[in-house]
């Protein structure tokens, strides 16, 4: 069964920090970009960060760059986020997904884990 499991999730305040990791089974991630995207109340959903399959390319949100951090272990089929200095702006349900391609665009991904609240607040 494909399946996506999100967590790490939480409150946390301004200038802290949180790791989100996506666990993936049902399929070889080996053979998928992974991606991260949010999605706060009551705003479209927007791309933060995607990874190749392989790792070796990464792209950011300029909402996010020099701030998150996405990395993979095929071995472990997690993707992780790491995210430091959060800011209140960065409050949304964070979704993982696969696509065939390293992209930010939402539609080209096909399967989507559950989400995860981040609340980033004082």
């Amino acid at each position: 069964q494909l399946q996506f499991v999100e967590s790490g999730g939480g409150l946390v305040q301004p200038g802290g920090s949180l790791r989100l990791s996506c666990a993936a089974s049902g399929f070889t991630l080996d053979y998928y970009a992974i991606g991260w995207f949010r999605q706060a109340p009551g705003k479209e959903r927007e791309g933060v960060s995607c990874i190749s399959s392989s790792g070796g390319s990464t792209y950011y949100a300029d909402s996010v760059k020099g701030r998150f951090t996405i990395s993979r272990d095929n071995a472990k089929k997690t993707v992780y986020l790491q995210m430091n200095s959060l800011k209140p702006e960065d409050t949304a349900v964070y979704y993982c997904a696969r696509s065939a391609i390293a992209t930010m665009n939402p539609r080209l991904y096909d399967y989507w884990g559950q989400g995860t609240q981040v609340t980033v607040s004082s």
